[in-house]
């Protein structure tokens, strides 16, 4: 996306979620989607996104490397909200390469291959969902990792062409997204009951232990300052 003016971002209340959905909409001033990888986080949101703005698109990524259960609660939410998900896949020759060349688990090599993986399972599948966007919505939260720390209700997205990014739960705890997700009975991931509180791809997650960091379980054979695939740059 172009602009020829930089985007004014509102000062908002960092715990109103919804506020901060409105806001954010608002600056960004066209299209808006939700990227959706069907979390807790995520379905809360698209829980408030019905009581907002229903219209608001929602797209995933199909790494081709997804737990079932992922799946199920994908379907579980189209049936919910009776929403349309938008799926996009990594390009059919890259990952075939990929898998020809280094074999099925070359992102435990190193994380040089690791980023190689993200690259064609998740980042380019992104760039061309993002394509077209005046701004884009996550499920990211300051408490997840040291990786989010300084994480802000809204902001602007250089990493992808000055877009707006909106976070509508970065101030929230884990428990305050579990009490919403009780009270409101959403679909929930059937992973999260089983230690995974954070869920990506089924060879790159697993359960974590009591008192571990919530996405100690992602690539947990790396440093906690590495583990994000360059979905969120900045």
């Amino acid at each position: 996306m172009s602009t020829t003016a930089p985007i004014k971002l509102p000062r908002v209340a960092a715990a109103d979620a919804a506020s901060i959905l409105r806001a954010g909409l608002k600056a960004a001033a066209g299209p808006v989607a939700l990227a959706c990888s069907f979390s807790v986080e995520d379905v809360v949101i698209i829980d408030l996104l019905q009581q907002i703005a229903p219209e608001t698109r929602i797209f995933a990524l199909d790494t081709g490397r997804l737990n079932e259960e992922t799946y199920e609660v994908a379907e579980a939410v189209r049936e919910r909200y009776g929403v349309s998900i938008d799926w996009y896949f990594p390009e059919r020759a890259a990952v075939e390469q990929l898998e020809r060349e280094k074999g099925l688990f070359s992102f435990r090599e190193s994380l040089e291959n690791r980023h190689q993986c993200c690259r064609i399972r998740k980042v380019e599948p992104l760039g061309r969902a993002l394509a077209g966007l005046s701004g884009w919505i996550t499920g990211l939260r300051s408490e997840q990792s040291v990786t989010r720390a300084a994480l802000a209700p809204l902001e602007i997205d250089e990493a992808h062409g000055g877009m707006v990014k909106i976070n509508p739960l970065a101030a929230w705890s884990e428990a305050q997204v579990w009490d919403y997700a009780k009270a409101q009975r959403i679909p929930v991931n059937r992973l999260h009951s089983q230690g995974y509180p954070s869920i990506g791809c089924a060879p790159c997650t697993r359960a974590i232990q009591p008192g571990e960091q919530a996405r100690a379980g992602r690539w947990w054979w790396e440093n906690p300052e590495h583990k994000e695939c360059g979905l969120h740059r900045k």
